[in-house]
């Protein structure tokens, strides 16, 4: 690991803990794509996981207020079981293959929540139960959570302040569900792919983060940070649709 990669892992933590700060997602969105490119996509993904974690429990912290915990545990049940499908996918599906399903996914579910919105309002725990299950699952296989919770927000007319604050706690469950069952499954980094000091570059990022996206924070309304939000996580399908096209292609 060069100190070009390092420097690269410390901006991509840093930029995406400003923006998970402003509208309550954004780390596994910008990290991850990035992070896979200069290590790998299991080194990649698995170092977004581990800076993940780090961030929703400090923003955890700082968002403890609003956070609805009668959402989360609508959403909380199936992460870890849509976690535990995804390290065994990780294991045995080309990258490429998963890459492009989860993209279009993404793309055709955030589309599809937008253009019903005015005439969508879920309701009830099944569709808390089923994202949560998605979230787990592309979190483990992909490093991003948030766009399942993105159409899960949009289709649910969750309110922002809240939706961003009780996404701190679904992150941090969701994150350490797939590091722990990738490390069952034995989908984990070989060993010296990513030297000890790299996991302590990744995490030192996420103080610097939340520090800058707090001061943005203090300047964006809250009409804004949900668009954000919505463009990011569209975003992020887009990126992965991408690489697991280049990587099929290639």
């Amino acid at each position: 690991m060069s100190v070009g990669v390092a420097v690269v892992v410390v901006v991509a933590v840093l930029l995406g803990t400003a923006l998970q700060r402003v509208a309550g997602m954004g780390l596994g969105l910008v990290a991850a794509p990035l992070l896979s490119i200069v290590l790998g996509p299991l080194a990649g993904v698995t170092m977004s996981n581990v800076a993940a974690a780090t961030a929703a429990v400090a923003l955890m912290i700082i968002l403890r207020a609003d956070i609805d915990w009668h959402r989360f545990a609508g959403v909380a049940p199936l992460l870890i079981v849509g976690s535990a499908v995804g390290a065994w996918v990780v294991r045995v599906v080309d990258t490429g293959v998963l890459d492009v399903v989860l993209g279009a996914s993404v793309l055709i579910a955030i589309a599809a929540a937008l253009g019903l919105q005015r005439h969508l309002n879920v309701t009830g725990r099944l569709p808390a139960v089923t994202s949560g299950a998605v979230a787990g699952f592309m979190n483990t296989t992909a490093g991003v959570a948030a766009p399942a919770m993105t159409v899960y927000a949009v289709a649910s007319r969750w309110d922002q302040r809240s939706m961003a604050a009780t996404l701190q706690p679904v992150f941090l469950l969701a994150n350490l569900a797939s590091i722990l069952t990738k490390a069952i499954a034995g989908a984990t980094p070989a060993p010296g792919v990513v030297p000890w000091w790299g996991w302590v570059v990744a995490v030192a990022g996420v103080p610097l983060g939340i520090a800058l996206g707090t001061v943005l924070a203090r300047r964006v309304d809250l009409s804004t940070a949900r668009t954000v939000a919505i463009v990011v996580a569209t975003a992020g399908g887009v990126v992965a649709l991408i690489r697991g096209l280049v990587s099929l292609l290639a």
